[in-house]
């Protein structure tokens, strides 16, 4: 029995991972330049993507696996869960992490910075001449790697020989649990280190651009559908450029052979003509990659499942804005319980020994943890949630370098270059995610899930006493659980004890990631305010370099027009409008100069 229980926990991941895969090439697929696409670039961003997501959504597996030993109701391990078989599921889930975790590192520091300059170090002309062979291209962009591999070097000889957990002052280390973090070899604690910085510098951007992204994802959604669809945009254009161009000619033939050139009246219509031919020119490039012409046919197939849904949008809007405040309060929970109720505080990182406040979110974690894969399915949604947010973050924050933009990231216009900051970002992004899963959102979840134990008198060291006819007497497991009987039975999660080995053995860490939660919220808070009451604009320079426009429209105006506009781009058909409601549009739009 415990060996389906534990297959079919494996079988589920399995999935998962494949959906991981699909999440992440389609990102890639869909942001690429189609004109830009490099396979090189495309498997690293779609390779690193997956593993960094394998890594987050692994978390659901390594509580389902350790609490599949107990049994809440009774709390006492089951029959069949001998010491030696928990050692092996602990075992076998820490050679999983350590596996990914190395990975990760490996494709942040190493891999991703290989391939960008790989693709930098291309030249077309002298590739077709033959004057840059492969090995010439290898050693290019191996010579600037090799500054991101001393890094990587830097970092695993300071994590090894790094003195740790010095002040035990009022540290409560002598518990049993941060006994137990404190025992590691010195390669454990190089890898911890790594991982600790890259976590640390994870959740200085996830603060910005995650942030960002929860508030503003259900809010896209609401304000998100156009007045116009993309084929009556590009029919009603073609009409306006045929008139401009005609008058432009009439203005031409009627002044033909004058000797003093045209009047002052006909150069001042025949100048705005030509601005306005510009105009619709525009306009039509910008309804031509509305339609998805000249891109795949992912990147086809994906506007028209946007079509489809999107009446269903302002549901689905409303749904997400909130789950995200109700996120946003677990999480504020969470953090004032750490804060007022941490055993050790700063040195360690704020780790919370029980809940004191209640958390609903992590109450939700470990009601459905006793029913997996409920609980897998919620967390995934949430991650994915989480992750889609990072995305729409760094799409609108864009890369900078402190307030200079260096790259945009929007659909169907993505570099290669770009492509590959963006994936190193949410790289980063991913594995602060995965601190705020395990630390800030549901804590007991990710630490002991639903397990249990019977907090009565042992008759000898390793007894499990019967809980059967005391059910008050079952408690939930806790880091300060000081009870023989939950040392018995109790075993936390791989993640959550990797993740406090690291707040605990290099506490400022900790701090750093705990504190910077703060801004996390500031962050959420006034991004959200702010998109309620702000009516939306379209950034014109991500539509067309050639403008800079700006289209202002009231939340839930023109509602009849949306649906409108959505049933013609599901059905590829536009319908022209007529003169009066040509004008009308034209009236409302911003005036170009």
């Amino acid at each position: 029995m415990a060996l389906i229980q534990s297959a079919l926990i494996w079988v589920v991941y399995a999935v998962v991972l494949v959906l991981t895969l699909a999440v992440a090439s389609v990102f890639v697929y869909v942001y690429q330049a189609p004109r830009e696409r490099s396979i090189t670039v495309t498997i690293v961003c779609i390779f690193t993507l997956t593993s960094l997501l394998a890594t987050a959504l692994l978390l659901p597996v390594d509580v389902a696996l350790v609490s599949s030993t107990t049994s809440s109701k009774l709390g006492r391990r089951k029959e069949w869960a001998t010491q030696d078989r928990v050692d092996g599921i602990v075992k076998e889930l820490q050679i999983v992490y350590y596996t990914l975790y190395s990975l990760d590192a490996l494709l942040c520091l190493v891999v991703l910075p290989f391939t960008y300059f790989w693709h930098e170090e291309y030249d077309e002309v002298d590739a077709e001449e033959g004057n840059q062979t492969l090995g010439s291209r290898f050693w290019g962009a191996f010579k600037y790697t090799m500054a991101f591999i001393l890094l990587v070097i830097i970092l695993f000889l300071i994590g090894f020989f790094v003195p740790v957990a010095k002040d035990r002052k009022g540290a409560h280390y002598d518990l049993d649990y941060f006994r137990h973090l404190l025992e590691q070899d010195h390669g454990e604690r190089a890898l911890t280190f790594a991982l600790g910085l890259l976590i640390t510098i994870g959740t200085l951007i996830y603060v910005l651009y995650t942030a960002a992204g929860f508030a503003l994802l259900p809010i896209a959604l609401i304000k998100s559908a156009p007045g116009i669809s993309a084929p009556t945009l590009s029919a009603n254009t073609a009409s306006e450029l045929e008139q401009n161009r005609e008058r432009q000619r009439q203005l031409e033939l009627r002044n033909e052979g004058r000797d003093d050139g045209l009047p002052a009246k006909d150069r001042r219509e025949l100048e705005a003509l030509v601005r306005e031919e510009r105009t619709l020119v525009r306009r039509e490039r910008l309804a031509a990659e509305a339609s998805g012409e000249g891109h795949g046919w992912l990147l086809k197939a994906w506007i028209k499942i946007e079509a489809i849904f999107r009446p269903i949008k302002l549901l689905g809007g409303i749904l997400l804005m909130i789950i995200a405040m109700f996120v946003w309060v677990c999480m504020v929970l969470t953090f004032i319980d750490k804060a007022k109720n941490s055993i050790c505080k700063t040195h360690c990182g704020y780790i919370l020994g029980h809940i004191n406040i209640f958390n609903p979110m992590n109450w939700i974690f470990v009601k459905a943890a006793k029913v997996f894969p409920i609980d897998y399915v919620i967390f995934l949604l949430l991650a994915l949630y989480f992750f889609s947010s990072s995305i729409v973050g760094i799409a609108t924050i864009g890369i900078r370098f402190l307030w200079l933009k260096i790259f945009q990231i929007r659909k169907g216009h993505t570099s290669p270059q770009a492509m590959l900051l963006a994936t190193m970002l949410l790289t980063l992004m991913v594995l602060a995610i995965n601190y705020a899963m395990a630390m800030i959102v549901a804590p007991q979840y990710t630490h002991f899930g639903p397990q249990t134990f019977c907090d009565r008198p042992l008759r000898h060291p390793d007894d499990q006493p019967d809980c059967s006819e005391h059910h008050s007497a079952i408690k939930p497991c806790s880091e300060v659980s000081m009870s023989q009987a939950a040392s018995n039975v109790c075993t936390a999660s791989v993640v959550s004890t990797f993740m406090d080995r690291i707040t605990v053995n290099f506490s400022f860490f900790g701090v750093v990631d705990f504190w910077a939660q703060v801004a996390f919220f500031a962050v959420f808070l006034i991004v959200f305010i702010t998109s309620l009451f702000r009516t939306p604009k379209m950034d014109q320079y991500q539509l067309d370099q050639d403008a800079e426009a700006d289209e202002e429209e009231g939340l839930l105006a023109s509602t009849g027009r949306r649906f409108g506009a959505t049933w013609q781009d599901i059905t590829g058909r536009g319908s022209k409008q007529t003169a009066s409601d040509g004008r009308g549009a034209r009236d409302n739009e911003p005036a170009e100069g």
